[in-house]
């Protein structure tokens, strides 16, 4: 047997409990967690608060800079806006009177317009004999005119045959004073759509020239337009139907045979109390108006679809008429004249008349001719 000294120490293996251990580990894994969800806890809550922060910040640093800056002087500006409405109306009001009132000589300048009875009544003419031999020579008919939708113009007129009145055969009659009256309408109208073409080419310009001012300047004073107003100068330069343009030349000169056609060339009875022209018959002593007498058939034309497009009066069949073509592309001649009831005094009863001799004579088929081209040039531009 072995003696053991004091100083020795003989170790033994303790038991291990299996029970003891997996408490100690479950512990230390609940401390673990606990100290996870509480720096996720303290994470969170930090985040927060920044962006809290951002939040608030912007307003805070607004607040500061009212309770510490100087104090700044607020001006009510609700009168002086007012007062700007108010003066932009005036002026507005203003400009429309300044474009109501506009000097008819400078609209009408550049038409042979308001000669004397005299000159008028020393010109030659042609018979109506003539002129339908004229016509059958040159192959103008209404028939192929409506077929081809072509006309030409080299077959206009300057006057009314005098034997308008002595041709019974009413048919007759009026076919001849369209084929008169027809070729100087749609060479009117194509004169303007040429002009508007050139506007809307000058419209979509970023720079003009100074040919395309002078010209514009030139359109302004032809149509009345005051302070270069180009809305305005699209409204009213375009045309005017053709059905519905030989209805009123046939309506105010009983198809070619009234005095004022037949010794004015007055083709729309237009008024002018500038002291030349035709005075009415059976009229009031005192009465300044007289109907305007013109030199030639077309500068009638010229001056009727001149008044359309620039009176006052036709204010809104000007715009009826903007909106068709902004629409359809196309005019409606039967729901235009139900804008022309100022043009006389029968008023509503004159738009009937007129709409009724559309219909009756098919003045429509007529809405959509042309010029006959005479060159490559003008069939480029038509």
């Amino acid at each position: 047997m072995t003696k053991k000294n004091r100083n020795d120490t003989i170790f033994i293996k303790p038991k291990v409990n299996k029970n003891l251990k997996s408490k100690k580990v479950l512990k230390s894994n609940i401390l673990i967690n606990k100290h996870y969800y509480k720096s996720f806890y303290k994470t969170s809550f930090i985040s927060l608060l920044i962006i809290f922060s951002f939040f608030i910040l912007p307003n805070s640093v607004d607040n500061f800079k009212k309770i510490f800056s100087p104090n700044k002087i607020i001006i009510n500006t609700s009168k002086k806006n007012f007062e700007d409405i108010l003066n932009k109306r005036i002026l507005q009001k203003r400009e429309k009177k300044k474009d109501v009132k506009l000097d008819l000589n400078d609209v009408f300048d550049d038409i042979d317009v308001f000669g004397s009875q005299d000159e008028i009544s020393n010109t030659s003419r042609l018979s109506a004999s003539t002129i339908e031999q004229l016509f059958k020579d040159t192959k103008y008919s209404l028939r192929d005119v409506k077929k081809s939708k072509l006309v030409n113009i080299g077959n206009s007129l300057d006057h009314l045959p005098k034997e308008m009145k002595k041709i019974e055969n009413v048919k007759k009659r009026k076919k001849l004073f369209i084929q008169i009256v027809l070729p100087l309408i749609i060479e009117e109208n194509t004169k303007i759509n040429l002009d508007r073409k050139r506007l809307f080419v000058i419209l979509n310009k970023n720079n003009n020239s100074s040919s395309d001012k002078k010209w514009l300047k030139s359109k302004f004073k032809q149509y009345g337009v005051a302070n270069n107003d180009l809305t305005t100068l699209k409204i009213r330069m375009d045309e005017i139907p053709v059905s519905l343009a030989i209805a009123q030349a046939a309506k105010e000169t009983g198809w070619g045979t009234s005095r004022f056609a037949q010794k004015g060339n007055a083709l729309f009875g237009q008024w002018t109390w500038s002291g030349n022209g035709i005075k009415p018959a059976g009229v009031d002593k005192n009465a300044k108006h007289k109907v305007a007498a013109f030199k030639v058939l077309k500068a009638s034309v010229t001056a009727y679809l001149r008044n359309l497009n620039t009176h006052s009066s036709y204010k809104i069949f000007r715009k009826e008429r903007a909106i068709q073509r902004d629409n359809h592309g196309k005019l409606n001649s039967l729901e235009l004249v139900k804008y022309l009831d100022k043009y006389a005094e029968t008023g509503i009863e004159y738009t009937k008349i007129l709409k009724k001799i559309i219909v009756q004579n098919s003045l429509n088929e007529f809405d959509d001719v042309k010029i006959l081209p005479t060159s490559k040039k003008l069939k480029k531009l038509i």
